[in-house]
C-alpha cells in the first residue's frame, strides 16, 4: 500500500505529459513538383522570342494543351515536410510562334528592375608550391 502511495504522484505527473507521438514525429521529405521558374528566368523573356528560345530559357512546359496551342503553362508546387505548400503559376502566350505576353505569379519585368545575380561568396586560391611547378618539355 505504501508503494502505491509513493507511485501515485509519479503516475499523476505522467498522465499530464504529452503523448510521445507529439514529441517524436516521423521525418517528412520536401516535395517539389513541376517547373521551377525564377524571376531571373522570366526577366529574360522578351516579346518576339520564338518557342524554341522560350523553351531554352524556361524549360519544357508542364502543360501544353492541344486545345490552346498558343499557350504554355508552367506550374511549380513546393510542399515542405512541415508547413504550408507554395504554388507558382506562369502562362506564356504565343501568336504566330512568337512570344506575345506572360502572365502568372512570376511576372516579367524590364531588365533594370530585376535583381542582378549575386556574386559568389568567395574565390579560393590554392597556392602551388615551387617544387610542384610543371616541367616544360622541349620538342626535338
Amino acid at each position: 500500500m505504501k508503494r502505491f502511495l509513493l507511485l501515485l504522484p509519479f503516475l499523476a505527473a505522467c498522465a499530464d505529459a504529452p503523448p510521445i507521438t507529439r514529441i517524436l514525429t516521423p521525418y517528412r521529405i520536401d516535395v517539389r513538383q513541376g517547373n521551377f521558374v525564377t524571376q531571373e528566368m522570366v526577366a529574360q523573356l522578351k516579346p518576339g522570342l520564338s518557342r524554341e528560345q522560350v523553351r531554352f530559357i524556361l524549360g519544357s512546359p508542364l502543360v501544353a494543351d492541344m486545345f490552346h496551342v498558343d499557350r504554355w503553362d508552367y506550374v511549380y508546387r513546393f510542399q515542405p515536410g512541415r508547413g504550408e505548400p507554395q504554388q507558382r503559376r506562369l502562362a506564356v502566350f504565343f501568336q504566330d510562334n512568337k512570344l506575345t505576353r506572360v502572365t502568372g505569379d512570376v511576372v516579367a519585368e524590364d531588365g533594370s528592375a530585376a535583381e542582378a545575380p549575386k556574386p559568389a561568396a568567395g574565390i579560393i586560391v590554392i597556392p602551388v608550391p615551387a617544387s610542384a611547378q610543371p616541367e616544360v618539355l622541349e620538342k626535338k
